[in-house]
């Protein structure tokens, strides 16, 4: 442990902490737009600068760590300096979230009392669209924190995305400008989670006018998979419809990541064709709604047919990807041991 002074209090944290992180511990907040506790300490957008008795110049809060007897103050002219650094960036940041997600930057500076400067007609960056329905990006909304970029390297240890163009034209684009379907990238939706502006953000709620906040939360463990994944359901608070799904980082095993299916696959939900009752094949050749009773006694007459004619060996089990490791246990179970075969399989990732 070491101590340091913050604000003029004396206090202690582990060594090498980040300054970030050791002021929050202590009820300090220092705002920052490129930092996120998944990824390597970054110090680009500036505004997380503290001044550090002794330093030259003010220092990065997210890339400085704490050392014995620092003297820090994180108030004063450091608060004039952040105001400087939202107004520049907010010269940049054209459009508000295109999608309706939480927008860090605007927050800030509302919390600050900034308002967004003059924006130059040719201020606008090239428009960019992409053929995948899932994720969509605004340049105009964007402040190149690169957050998205390092995500896709740190935590997903791909290169799906990359930065093109130089100065006012920069912007952030999949890798080598193909589209999002043709890189590395999974759709997993975590450069989306992680952009601080929404600038990249749900293509399915592109143009909604309705903050992310005014959505209903609820906590669920989604059911693709065995993990166990902790998410949150946002829902419509007039039709209780899912309109998206998010994660937090305190929650576990997954630490706020998803999967493509975990973030995006909750349509089935409200889907119209989703099946609510059992279906049987009549004479006629037509599915007819019937009782679960019917339905197994049906299936289980036409596994037997089938292991009477052909044998066990002719019956294959493919279990769901929804499936808990336990159930899926049960269904290789109920395979090898009650029909004699060994062709099972789930389309389960883990």
């Amino acid at each position: 442990m070491v101590e340091f002074t913050l604000d003029g209090r004396t206090v202690t944290a582990s060594d090498g902490e980040l300054i970030v992180h050791a002021a929050a511990r202590h009820g300090t907040f220092i705002p920052t737009l490129c930092h996120d506790d998944k990824l390597d300490p970054y110090g680009g957008c500036r505004m997380c600068v503290v001044d550090v008795e002794g330093a030259p110049r003010p220092m990065p809060a997210c890339a400085t760590r704490v050392a014995e007897g620092m003297a820090i103050s994180t108030n004063g002219q450091i608060t004039d300096y952040q105001r400087t650094l939202t107004e520049m960036l907010l010269s940049e940041h054209l459009n508000a979230s295109p999608g309706g997600r939480p927008n860090e930057l605007r927050d800030l500076a509302t919390e600050l009392g900034v308002d967004a400067p003059v924006i130059l007609p040719d201020a606008k960056r090239e428009e960019y669209d992409d053929r995948n329905q899932l994720m969509g990006y605004d340049p105009d909304a964007c402040i190149l924190c690169a957050r998205c970029v390092r995500y896709t390297q740190e935590v997903m240890q791909c290169s799906a995305l990359s930065l093109e163009g130089r100065g006012g034209h920069s912007r952030i684009v999949p890798t080598w400008g193909l589209s999002w379907l043709d890189t590395e990238c999974e759709l997993c939706g975590g450069c989306l989670s992680t952009c601080p502006t929404g600038a990249i953000y749900e293509k399915f709620e592109e143009g909604t006018e309705r903050p992310e906040s005014a959505l209903e939360e609820v906590r669920t463990t989604c059911t693709y998979c065995g993990v166990g994944c902790q998410i949150d359901l946002k829902l419509d608070p007039g039709t209780k419809h899912i309109v998206k799904v998010t994660s937090k980082d305190e929650y576990l095993p997954n630490e706020g990541n998803l999967c493509v299916k975990g973030r995006f696959a909750f349509n089935f939900v409200h889907h119209p064709d989703r099946l609510t009752r059992p279906l049987v094949r009549g004479e006629d050749g037509e599915l007819h709604p019937t009782t679960w009773e019917h339905a197994l006694e049906t299936a289980a007459a036409g596994l037997r047919k089938v292991i009477d004619e052909h044998g066990p060996q002719a019956v294959g089990f493919l279990s769901s990807a929804r499936l808990t490791n336990e159930e899926n246990y049960l269904i290789q179970k109920l395979a090898r041991t009650g029909v004699g075969t060994n062709s099972v399989h789930s389309c389960e990732s883990t």
